[in-house]
């Protein structure tokens, strides 16, 4: 067996050689718009609705860059932070390279904008007040200013969690972002 998948676009990608050419925003936008957040332990809010908002969140000219933040997800999954904390040492380096062939593919700079990161945290805060019965606060978002409740989308379902997620894209490619 390779280390590949199939994206919905008919294109391989190889998990141990990203290439900037594995890459097309149809394929992030569908795969973004069917993961749930959290791996599906809350009501359903995808990936993408959240990646949207942080791209609201962040000052304009890092846009785009909140809006791809977990393009690498389409690929890897939506692996939970304690998961990824104790797979560090194998999944760091693929999701490194994955989100390097992004930014490439995308012209995204690297690292990110620290403000992508707050942005990031402060959606992760809204979410958990707003899609867990116990909202007790994660030491990860105790210090950080919780987003607005209007940046929690719903949407009918992933297919209009990727429209969203493509009409912010082509807005920001739009005006030069």
């Amino acid at each position: 067996m390779e280390p590949t998948i199939l994206t919905r676009s008919g294109r391989y990608f190889d998990f141990t050689k990203p290439h900037e050419h594995d890459f097309v925003i149809e394929d992030i936008a569908d795969a973004l718009s069917n993961i749930c957040r959290f791996n599906g332990h809350c009501p359903f809010y995808s990936v993408a609705q959240h990646s949207v908002a942080v791209s609201w969140l962040v000052p304009q000219q890092y846009a785009m860059e909140g809006l791809m933040h977990d393009a690498a997800e389409a690929y890897l999954g939506d692996v939970t932070a304690p998961l990824k904390m104790l797979l560090a040492q194998v999944y760091g380096p693929i999701e490194d390279a994955t989100e390097a062939a992004i930014a490439k593919t995308f012209g995204l700079k690297e690292p990110k904008h620290p403000s992508i990161k707050v942005a990031d945290l402060g959606m992760l805060k809204l979410e958990q007040k707003k899609l867990f019965a116990k909202a007790d606060e994660w030491s990860i978002t105790r210090n950080v200013a919780c987003a607005p409740d209007h940046l929690l989308q719903w949407t009918s379902g992933p297919s209009q969690a990727r429209d969203m997620f493509l009409a912010r894209y082509q807005y920001l490619r739009d005006i030069g972002l």
